[in-house]
């Protein structure tokens, strides 16, 4: 490891080979928590590559149980959070419209860290299983289009950083990367970042990580989703080549709102708006989950354009279908044993 961090202090990039190895270190009992905060303070510090943060991902996915092959052609929209925006669950609301417009997504998420409410927080409020096994989350993708994979349950052997994450109390690679270690084989993604020079950082990790496709969105007042406030810097991947976009709420025949509009609260106020939106209840949250899962079936594929996407996402909404997908999660979920995690 000592080589590894001399390389990052005198700021010299890893190598997809070294940055795997370094990482695998850090799960053997011979690396201190002292070495595993020092190795990600010095990557922070030197500023990350799409190479380093393809090399860790790769190996943190390898250590999950829950790692599939790549027959389910299936998408995610988890964005990396850090926002504070404090928004409603904009991305869990938007996956299950996204699932009834027919597009299978592995949902990946966690509890509230730099939000509120967490996407785990208000799907264990509506009665969704955090303890889903692997075969259970293919068989959902299957049947249902939709599944969700909770961090911490996907990712048991990460517990040598959580600790480390916890006492160094500062942004690491781990803020970045959350959205690329699910660990099912995505085939199309879309990553929402609260920073914009983020943008073709994690489009290129996306491409060396061998998704099809994929969309990388900075929203108005640098949120982690689309937003309806204002210019969204949209990074769009294909075939390897990057192309960036801006995208304003005209453009695909969207209302503005503010930032205080789409205002979330704590796990029950969050489920609530995420019914609410199903039940194709008008306003700022029903437009702003209209305009994030336009633009995943646009990622996906679904859509040709952007606003064709959007009205695929009101047809999801307005036939019933997505508000299906989720009753069909928790009437899932009422059958697995409950786990606290």
């Amino acid at each position: 490891m000592k080589q590894y961090l001399n390389k990052l202090i005198n700021q010299q990039n890893l190598s997809l080979a070294e940055m795997k190895e370094a990482t695998n270190k850090c799960f053997t009992d011979s690396i201190t928590e002292a070495e595993i905060a020092s190795f990600l303070t010095a990557l922070q510090a030197k500023g990350e590559t799409a190479e380093e943060i393809t090399g860790m991902v790769e190996v943190i996915r390898s250590r999950s149980s829950f790692q599939t092959g790549p027959v389910l052609h299936a998408m995610d929209n988890c964005g990396t959070g850090g926002d504070q925006s404090y928004s409603f669950n904009i991305s869990t609301t938007s996956a299950f419209v996204i699932a009834g417009a027919g597009v299978k997504i592995a949902k990946h998420g966690n509890r509230s860290i730099s939000s509120r409410t967490g996407s785990a927080d208000v799907l264990e409020h509506l009665g969704v299983s955090l303890s889903f096994s692997k075969e259970q989350v293919e068989e959902m993708l299957e049947e249902n289009n939709i599944a969700f994979l909770f961090a911490p349950h996907v990712h048991a052997a990460l517990k040598p950083f959580t600790q480390v994450r916890k006492s160094l109390g500062v942004p690491t690679i781990f803020n970045a990367i959350g959205p690329l270690t699910n660990p099912v084989n995505l085939e199309t993604q879309l990553i929402g970042v609260y920073r914009k020079e983020l943008l073709p950082l994690l489009a290129e990790a996306m491409h060396q990580l061998g998704r099809r496709r994929g969309v990388v969105v900075n929203g108005a007042g640098n949120m982690d989703e689309a937003s309806l406030a204002g210019e969204n810097h949209v990074i769009v991947l294909e075939n390897g080549k990057q192309q960036a976009i801006s995208l304003y709420p005209e453009d695909v025949g969207l209302p503005t709102y503010t930032m205080d509009d789409i205002r979330g609260g704590d796990s029950k106020e969050n489920a609530e708006i995420l019914k609410g939106v199903l039940h194709g209840k008008k306003g700022a949250y029903y437009d702003t989950v209209l305009l994030n899962a336009g633009l995943a079936l646009f990622t996906n594929g679904e859509a040709r354009t952007i606003r064709e996407g959007v009205e695929a996402a009101r047809e999801s909404i307005e036939s019933g279908a997505a508000l299906e997908r989720l009753n069909q999660l928790v009437e899932y979920s009422s059958k697995i044993p409950s786990e606290v995690l």
